[in-house]
């Protein structure tokens, strides 16, 4: 067979377009782990430069309350240049583990700033308000990741929890039987059943 240039361009756009699906299934496989609460599996299988698996690690060694480990990953995040919103991310995550929710909140912001399209940016100033105890924000942060990304079960999940803290049964109702849904063997099923009994809502 004779390679011309347009069959060597042709198959090497098929190549990195069939790596790139390979990536998207991973990350697929990646989320469906951490919502099983498989986080080992997480830990173990979550490897490259995406940073949106390097979070899936760090808050999956977080779950397993391997705090150093969680920490290092998400330093590493904050490591990336300023103008990259993962940095603001991963510095937000680490100043929660040392209890600072101002300058986690403060760094959140940034990174919502830097990329106001990016889920993972509201998810994160999500938590930080969370941790500053400002629930109305927090909500709307999560509201905002679900809105980004409809098929993240744990943005469903916190966005249930602060709508529940602020007294809005309907939007808590909605969120967590979305979770459920997207994420039938979450840790936090028997949890979020319970609440939605309590509202009616299940």
């Amino acid at each position: 067979m004779r390679w011309t240039h347009s069959t060597i361009s042709l198959a090497i756009g098929v190549t990195c377009l069939a790596a790139r699906l390979a990536f998207a299934q991973s990350l697929d496989d990646l989320r469906k782990q951490f919502d099983a609460g498989q986080y080992q599996q997480v830990i173990s299988s979550g490897h490259g430069d995406d940073p949106r698996v390097a979070y899936l690690v760090a808050m999956s060694h977080q779950k397993l309350r391997h705090t150093d480990e969680a920490r290092r990953a998400y330093e590493q995040l904050g490591a990336r240049p300023d103008s990259d919103p993962w940095s603001g991310i991963g510095r937000s995550a680490a100043a929660i583990l040392s209890s600072d929710a101002g300058a986690a909140v403060q760094a959140a912001d940034q990174a919502v700033a830097n990329g106001d399209s990016l889920p993972e940016a509201h998810y994160q100033r999500g938590l930080a308000l969370s941790a500053r105890q400002d629930m109305n924000g927090a909500a709307a942060a999560f509201q905002k990741a679900t809105d980004l990304d409809p098929g993240w079960a744990y943005a469903h999940y916190y966005a249930g929890i602060a709508y529940s803290k602020i007294k809005r049964a309907d939007l808590t109702a909605s969120h967590f039987q979305t979770f459920l849904k997207i994420a039938p063997q979450a840790p936090e099923r028997g949890e979020v059943q319970s609440i939605l009994r309590t509202l009616g809502g299940d």
